[in-house]
């Protein structure tokens, strides 16, 4: 570091370990934030799939998705 003073040095460096503090600090509210989320809906209130719902058919195999597999070349 030559032509530098030790105080820029030092500086800069008090620079980058503070936005790594931030850094984590950030990432650790992020964490607690989503394990908030999660509790959110109480159970009680929550939407229940009925029976019916949960074995519906979702999914169905249309011209245009047969049009998608034959010009991508996916085997099916």
């Amino acid at each position: 570091m030559s032509g530098r003073k030790d105080g820029e040095v030092a500086a800069r460096r008090g620079l980058l370990r503070a936005l790594g503090m931030g850094s984590a600090a950030a990432a650790a509210g992020i964490g607690t934030a989503a394990a908030q989320r999660a509790d959110a809906v109480p159970a009680k209130d929550a939407r229940k799939e009925s029976e019916a719902i949960r074995v519906a058919a979702r999914y169905r195999e249309t011209d245009h998705v047969k049009a998608f597999y034959r010009t991508n070349a996916y085997e099916h």
